[in-house]
């Protein structure tokens, strides 16, 4: 023993901010309809797989509509729904080099804009099978404390301290993806 005491390892310090405060992505959704079954939403569905790196879900009508050709519960496009570390991942590379729409946010603060094709993604190359599929990319921003209003038991409103603005995800986008927006 040489008679030495290691000093005691400091406690973490506290984040900068407040951490009920930090702005988050709860959950995106693509979604790519195609308005009829059969191959063409066999296309969508592996356009898909191939830009979340998930397997999609069939959507079904609603309801019959002659006109369409479509028939009350006929698969009619596919969706993914992302969460987590795989959902800001799938957004950096959505967003890379992108200008939106200010009008693209909703009050609440969510996202929505559309891509016109898969290939507008890096590192994917145009395929002459699938042709040309674009998708819509639905975003929902919020903070810790959201799931008040989607739990089952013990369900209230949401505080106004809890809800998101316009603005306040127009600077969440731009510090955290760098993302343009038309004035």
């Amino acid at each position: 023993m040489s008679g030495t005491v290691e000093a005691p390892a400091a406690a973490p310090s506290p984040p900068a901010g407040n951490r009920w405060r930090e702005v988050r992505i709860i959950k995106i959704v693509v979604n790519s309809g195609v308005g009829e079954s059969g191959e063409p939403r066999a296309k969508a569905e592996k356009v898909l797989q191939m830009v979340t790196r998930q397997k999609p879900v069939a959507t079904r009508s609603k309801s019959t509509n002659r006109d369409f050709g479509i028939r009350e519960g006929q698969e009619i496009g596919v969706k993914v729904t992302l969460r987590g570390p795989d959902a800001v991942e799938f957004l950096g590379r959505a967003l890379d080099d992108r200008t939106l729409d200010i009008e693209s946010i909703d009050r609440q603060g969510n996202i929505s804009f559309g891509l016109p094709d898969y290939t507008d993604f890096a590192g994917m190359k145009y395929d002459p099978e699938i042709g040309v599929r674009g998708m819509d990319v639905c975003v929902e921003v919020g903070r810790p404390g959201w799931r008040v209003r989607d739990r089952r038991i013990g369900r209230r409103p949401i505080p106004r301290s809890v809800r998101l603005n316009r603005d306040e995800t127009r600077r969440f986008l731009q510090e955290k993806f760098r993302v343009n927006f038309l004035e």
